[in-house]
């Protein structure tokens, strides 16, 4: 028997070196190792062999099931690696097209401002120790309401115009939060983390609101994390962004999924607080909403409460762009119009 082992790994090993795609790969990991495959096939055999070499055979067959693994996981990476390599030299760009572009009015585009911000505004949080976290734009009801302590029927879903799909349990989320949901799942404390990403409500297109937008979520998870932190790691954010001090306040605000929760404002960049049409003729601008992270929302995650606390904070980039570079409209940033694109940075 442990020469049918020696005899499969040979012939394995004969396989995976010759593999080149990412689908040979797979099926040579089914052959091998699936519930029908030839690994299984040598260990439904040990019913009739002595307990000594079930024993013996046993522990060669886990042995030699991690070295499979091994050489599986290597073989996807040598793949990747050509795969990237073949891209890089075959999908090579003519700059000098760049001069056609100029030609046309077109040359001075480059970085959109959001895209721009969005860079900047992860580079601070990366230097302040969190990870950059992802997830879908197409989210169930679990993640995006049911997990941040907004069940059926709880009237703060009153509070979110949704774009539902037709089986009334996936939507387009309406907020980045779901990423915490996600980030807690597979992450233990203590831990940092933010989720940029588009998100889209069903609101009434104005100067300030638009029905696809992008936020921000973070989240800091750990013993003793405190309303302290909170506080620090948002004045660091607005002042690393605006390259100044700000103006800000902070109220009492509320959101199912912190407790307590608030509202963090700032005064109006662009009328000095006097009043205009981005911060609705107030002097203030709503920044973000944040505050400390339910027990609720925690055990969701799998995080004991009575154990560790944490802060979560939400926020719009695209005020943080307009109010960043003086845009007085928000439609501006969504309209497609390259002569728009090009009043910031150039190629």
């Amino acid at each position: 028997m442990e020469e049918r082992l020696d005899s499969l790994y040979a012939e394995f090993s004969r396989e995976i070196g010759a593999a080149s795609t990412g689908a040979e790969v797979a099926t040579i990991k089914a052959e091998y190792l699936g519930k029908k495959g030839r690994l299984n096939e040598i260990l439904k055999s040990l019913k009739d062999a002595t307990p000594e070499e079930r024993k013996t055979v046993g522990s060669r067959s886990n042995e030699l099931k991690q070295k499979i693994l091994a050489e599986i996981d290597e073989a996807s990476v040598r793949i990747e690696r050509e795969e990237i390599d073949r891209r890089l030299a075959s999908e090579r760009q003519d700059i000098s097209l760049l001069d056609s572009l100029r030609d046309r009015g077109l040359g001075s585009a480059g970085y959109h401002p959001l895209t721009a911000i969005g860079r900047e505004v992860e580079d601070i949080f990366i230097s302040m120790g969190f990870d950059i976290l992802d997830g879908p734009h197409i989210e169930s009801d679990y993640y995006n309401f049911e997990a941040l302590n907004i069940p059926a029927n709880h009237p703060a879903r009153d509070m979110q115009d949704t774009f539902w799909f037709s089986d009334m349990h996936h939507l387009l989320r309406t907020h980045t939060s779901p990423i915490q949901v996600r980030g807690m799942e597979k992450h233990r404390p203590p831990f940092k983390f933010v989720g940029p990403g588009e998100v889209f409500r069903n609101e009434a297109i104005d100067a300030s609101h638009e029905a696809a937008f992008r936020q921000i979520e973070g989240m800091m998870v750990g013993e003793e994390v405190s309303v302290a932190h909170l506080v620090h790691f948002l004045k660091t954010l607005l002042s690393e962004i605006f390259h100044k001090e700000l103006e800000v306040r902070l109220r009492p605000g509320y959101f199912p999924f912190v407790e307590p929760g608030f509202e963090l404002d700032y005064k109006c960049l662009l009328c000095g607080g006097k009043g205009c049409s981005v911060c609705k003729q107030v002097g203030w601008v709503e920044a973000l909403g944040c505050g400390m992270v339910h027990p609720r929302v925690l055990r969701y995650g799998n995080i004991d409460p009575d154990i560790y606390s944490g802060f979560a904070f939400g926020m719009g980039w695209d005020r943080l762009v307009m109010m960043r570079y003086g845009i007085d409209n928000i439609r501006h940033l969504r309209s497609g119009d390259l002569r728009f694109v090009s009043q910031f940075r150039a190629y």
